[in-house]
């Protein structure tokens, strides 16, 4: 039996999940968003920054998410910045299939990932990564407009949302394009932490 397909971004409070331009991503304002991340003991072990961090409520979250998931799906936009900026060990240690019309050879890193880029589409994405994933999850990790199309073709079973008190003021919204007649919510789970709202929510169709 396939496992669900997910997906878990931060987001600020006025509904935004990264900056309009690449080159600000991994900028201040994103930095900021992210800020519940860095410290963790989990976060600092699986990109190798050495001993240390904090350990709690959200790094057992950032744990669990890593654990469950045995294949990530992702467009373009994102692999383009995270090639860039990812180490050499690439952090998702699974296979990773990238949306995208470029066709280019898988590209295998050391840890784990090999990016397979996928041109036929979302869905296609989809069946290739619950064939690698096996029992476990799929993680849809970004960004903003390969979660929507997911979202809006009733590929998501649930998803969760870090709520940190941040103001981006423009930039990529998460749900910006959603089609809400068709996609409705159900809420599971919401918990607070010293950071951010982990707020957890099924997806339904209308």
């Amino acid at each position: 039996m396939s496992g669900k397909v997910f997906f878990s971004v931060s987001m600020s409070l006025d509904g935004f999940i990264a900056p309009e331009s690449l080159g600000d991503l991994m900028g201040p304002q994103w930095m900021e968003l992210q800020r519940w991340i860095f410290p963790q003991r989990f976060f600092r072990e699986n990109l190798k920054l050495g001993e240390g961090g904090e350990e709690g409520r959200d790094n057992d979250l950032l744990r669990e998410t890593f654990e469950r998931t045995g294949a990530n799906v992702m467009g373009k936009r994102m692999f383009d910045a995270g090639e860039r900026a990812w180490p050499q060990e690439a952090p998702f240690h699974t296979p990773v299939f990238v949306v995208t019309h470029e066709k280019r050879d898988p590209w295998e890193r050391p840890g784990g990932t090999t990016f397979h880029f996928v041109n036929d589409g979302v869905e296609a994405a989809l069946d290739q990564a619950r064939a690698a994933a096996g029992e476990r999850d799929v993680r849809i990790a970004g960004g903003g407009a390969t979660i929507l199309q997911f979202l809006n073709a009733g590929l998501v079973d649930a998803f969760t949302v870090a709520l940190s008190p941040v103001l981006f003021g423009g930039g990529v919204r998460l749900f910006e394009g959603v089609d809400a007649d068709r996609v409705a919510l159900e809420p599971v789970h919401a918990e607070p932490t010293a950071r951010v709202t982990h707020l957890t929510y099924a997806v339904r169709q209308r």
